[in-house]
């Protein structure tokens, strides 16, 4: 029987195919420098000089740390008002009596003015001797002052009683009433004792007539409104 020889069987070889890695590591770019600022030193330098500048201007300017406005040269500061001392003035005679007739509606009582001692103080105060006489011929006397403020403000200084004045303490300024029963204080204000928008008291002689009506107390207005 004749022998089989066996060849072995040679596989081809299996041709080698790339091998893909599907996690790659990436590729490093090259490290690009970036531009170094050639004046960031100078700019800060000057940013502080600047500020110190600033600083410097700021305390040397008068309008910012002075406690007060500056003023002009030719403003002075005024003197405070102060009242002046007041003696009583003697007992009025009729003949010196001028009626004052106040605006508005009859009165219940008849008004006099002592124009004999009626003056204008240092104080620039107007003071008179007021006579109030009721319809039975009853009479109250007082001493008072007027100021010629914008406003007006009026005091009594003393009430008559027995042909002398008695003092009274008072310091109080009062407000004028412009309505009611002693509205005359207003209209005297008004009317006959003040310049009408200069805020001062007319000269003695003035007042006299303008009581007498010798001016029209229309004209007289210019205050400010009651």
């Amino acid at each position: 029987m004749a022998s089989t020889s066996f060849r072995p069987v040679v596989l081809a070889e299996t041709p080698s195919f790339p091998v893909i890695h599907l996690m790659t590591r990436p590729r490093q770019l090259p490290l690009v420098p970036l531009p170094r600022p050639v004046f960031a030193g100078r700019t800060l330098l000057w940013l502080l000089l600047l500020c110190f500048a600033i600083s410097a201007s700021a305390a040397e300017n008068a309008f910012v740390n002075d406690a007060e406005p500056p003023v002009p040269s030719s403003v002075r500061p005024g003197t405070p008002w102060k009242e002046a001392d007041t003696a009583l003035p003697p007992w009025p005679k009729d003949a010196d009596l001028v009626e004052l007739v106040p605006d508005g509606p009859d009165a219940a009582m008849r008004y006099f003015i002592d124009t004999a001692n009626l003056n204008v103080g240092t104080d620039d105060v107007v003071r008179y001797t007021l006579v109030a006489e009721g319809r039975t011929g009853a009479r109250n006397l007082s001493f008072e002052g007027i100021r010629c403020t914008p406003r007006g403000a009026y005091k009594i200084y003393a009430y008559g009683a027995g042909e002398r004045f008695v003092p009274i303490e008072s310091e109080e300024w009062l407000p004028l009433p412009a309505h009611g029963g002693e509205r005359w204080r207003h209209d005297l204000w008004r009317f006959h004792f003040c310049i009408p928008q200069a805020f001062a008291p007319r000269p003695k002689i003035d007042m006299v007539r303008s009581l007498k009506g010798r001016i029209s107390p229309r004209q007289n207005m210019g205050f400010l409104p009651d």
